[in-house]
């Protein structure tokens, strides 16, 4: 057992979340890294206990394109800004990871400007991968080179030269010596050479116990790089998408199809693979913008927070924000966030409370760390799944129909169960549990005993009525990008993962909608009225939609008004849907007269 398989992750992407420039004047530091110490905090309250952070060293822009590995981004601060910002996580108990860009350096990287200027001469010509002093580029370097992604502002690193190998692992060295940090990501793991890898994995049995390498990783074979040899673990790309299509398409049979055969690709133990678990991250569309249903918010992330796994909460996602992938950006995806907007938000915000619940869940049940999978029950619209380990039995029920659920699944050798996000208490009868899961919804149903009783439910002192839950926290709509379409060579985003398509997803052939009568109502024995956060959900997604429904009717106004009054261009269309503001579309309405 190690502290990453107990891990709840929350992922900063910092150049972002502290509002930095996009490009690197190379000047003073600015210690906006600072800034971020707050959301230690934050981190605790809302159930995580390790952070991933990254990119965090100097480069020419958004991160990827290094320019110094042992130098803290000037845009963030300094090197000492740094160390104190991961001692103060780890006094909180959240161990902390980085990212490793080790695939690629930037243009500004000294190997590379001692190739600019030396040419064939360079002692590190062969650090990089085909350099041919025949072509040119568009920097009219008078040579060429592999890059990352068409990228040529991301040179790619020669990763079978043992001086470049000797290199990163000195960086890791460095990293662990300075700054104490637990464990590294590995950017673009997917091209890595593996025997470059293994090397990264003997720095890392060398550096620290436990010292965790995380990989990422889009298609494949995922046992290619999770082994004893390469990495401890790779971002579960699979999962990802099969939890936000699953819901959008209403069809758990291909979340659970996916997890059958993640599960073994892993032999079929609970240890085989340890993938790293999330629905959103810097690179893909928020959640909450993917999903058709917002209320189903509810059930990808407690399926996130259960199936076997290491989950991870993308910065600003736990309070429902939203983030459109962009053509020519990932600026959005990557907002400046002031966490004294969400202050009350663990109270009040019923993502939130949501994600805090189910950080304590995870961190208070072993069987959600190691326990095994079995399925219990699968419909299109309801899932059902037990994580067993060492006597303790969680069973697990989600619902993805507007409708309520009455779910009757084998439990484990005790006499009660208690649902840890609402505090019901049903009994065993027979060896199963019979629950009424509402629509759009999900329960964590763990034994009660004394370590759990009333210690991971939500704190009801904190419930909110529906009219009020709708006054809670707003959350922004990060800003549009407004940049030209053709950006510099410098400023060229790097370009996000692109998501599998699975091939094997069933069907969605029926709908499994059940109504709930008195007689099919679960026993249980509620001792105090739980938060019903489907509801709070679904009524705040009942106002956005009224809101823009408001919004879509006076835009539609307007244009037929204009169409009385003569042609409409392109032009004027975009002028009227352009303009989301309901007092000036009122404004205009009121002008025609």
């Amino acid at each position: 057992m190690a502290w990453y398989d107990e891990a709840v992750f929350y992922h900063i992407y910092p150049l972002g979340l502290t509002g930095a420039p996009k490009e690197n004047s190379y000047s003073k530091p600015e210690h906006r890294l600072n800034t971020l110490i707050p959301w230690i905090d934050h981190i605790k309250n809302i159930g995580c206990n390790a952070l991933y952070i990254g990119p965090l060293f100097e480069s020419v822009g958004h991160g990827y394109e290094t320019t110094d590995y042992k130098k803290l981004d000037s845009r963030l601060g300094d090197n000492k800004d740094l160390t104190d910002f991961v001692a103060k996580c780890h006094e909180k108990g959240i161990k902390v990871i980085f990212d490793g860009v080790f695939n690629h350096t930037g243009r500004d990287f000294f190997a590379f400007q001692d190739i600019k200027e030396k040419r064939e001469s360079s002692q590190y010509r062969d650090w990089y991968c085909n350099v041919n002093f025949g072509g040119n580029n568009e920097y009219n370097d008078g040579f060429c080179y592999d890059n990352w992604g068409g990228y040529n502002l991301l040179v790619k690193l020669n990763q079978r030269n043992p001086a470049v190998r000797d290199y990163i692992c000195d960086v890791i060295r460095f990293w662990v010596s300075e700054f104490d940090i637990d464990g590294i990501r590995l950017d673009a793991a997917d091209v890595l050479d593996f025997d470059f890898m293994k090397a990264l994995r003997g720095t890392a049995n060398e550096v620290k116990p436990d010292f965790w390498l995380m990989g990422e990783v889009i298609h494949g074979d995922y046992t290619r790089w999770v082994n004893e040899g390469t990495l401890h673990s790779v971002t579960n790309y699979q999962l990802h998408k099969a939890l936000y299509s699953g819901h959008n398409d209403h069809n758990y049979f291909e979340i659970a199809h996916t997890v059958k055969r993640l599960y073994e690709m892993g032999g079929n133990r609970p240890d085989g693979l340890k993938l790293y678990n999330f629905v959103d991250n810097h690179d893909v569309e928020r959640i909450y913008t993917k999903l058709n249903n917002k209320a189903h918010f509810i059930p990808v992330h407690i399926l996130m927070y259960t199936l076997p796994g290491v989950p991870s909460i993308y910065y600003g996602s736990e309070f429902g924000i939203e983030g459109k992938k962009e053509k020519f950006s990932d600026a959005s995806l990557r907002p400046a966030l002031n966490l004294d907007d969400y202050k009350n938000a663990v109270n009040n915000n019923v993502y939130t409370k949501l994600i805090a619940a189910l950080g304590r869940t995870r961190q208070q049940s072993k069987a959600l760390s190691y326990g095994d999978y079995k399925e219990l029950k699968l419909m299109n619209r309801q899932y059902a799944f037990s994580r067993n380990y060492n006597g303790e039995s969680v069973v697990v029920t989600v619902n993805n129909d507007d409708s309520d659920y009455v779910f009757t699944v084998p439990a484990g050798n005790v006499s009660t169960y208690i649902g840890a996000l609402t505090g019901e208490k049903v009994s065993v009868s027979n060896g199963t549990i019979c629950v009424n899961i509402k629509a759009n919804s999900g329960e964590i149903w763990v034994p009660l005993t004394d370590a759990f009783t009333g210690s991971i439910t939500v704190d009801n002192s904190t419930a909110k009525t529906v009219e009020t839950a709708n006054k809670a926290t707003a959350a922004p709509k990060p800003p549009v990008e407004t940049e030209p379409a053709t950006h510099s060579a410098a400023e060229a985003p790097k370009p996000s993962a692109p998501e599998k398509t699975l091939e094997a997803a069933a069907p969605n052939t029926t709908n499994n909608t059940s109504k709930t009568t008195n007689a099919d109502k679960a026993p249980s024995a509620k001792e105090v009225t739980p938060i019903d956060p489907a509801k709070e959900l679904a009524a705040k997604a009942c106002d956005e939609a009224f809101e823009k429904g408001k919004i879509a009717g006076l835009q539609e106004a307007i244009l037929a008004i204009m169409e009385k009054n003569g042609p409409v261009t392109d032009q004027m269309k975009r002028d009227v849907y352009n303009n989301e503001h309901h007092d000036s579309l009122i404004n205009w309405v009121k002008s025609f007269r």
